[in-house]
């Protein structure tokens, strides 16, 4: 008796789907709707972002010639034989 009643309710509700689409209901679900990139603009972000990274770089490598970079480093297994 249970299958019976759920083999009615999905019958009632694709019919309900065939009729919507029949009568050209919208649907509840929203359509995909496609979009042109701006490709110059783009193209101009992305310049942009190279000058940025350009004069990060040019100050780096300043910074770098000028000697006034001190590195410490540390021994990795001197580390792990204290644990």
């Amino acid at each position: 008796m249970k299958s019976t009643k759920l083999l009615v309710i999905i019958a009632v509700m694709q019919g309900l789907t065939l009729v919507g689409q029949w009568m050209g209901q919208p649907s509840m679900v929203s359509t995909a709707q496609a979009q042109v990139p701006d490709s110059g603009a783009q193209r101009e972000r992305m310049i942009d972002e190279m000058k940025s990274m350009n004069s990060k770089l040019d100050r780096l490598v300043s910074l770098l010639e000028s000697g006034s970079v001190q590195v410490k480093s540390v021994v990795v297994d001197d580390q792990r034989k204290a644990k």
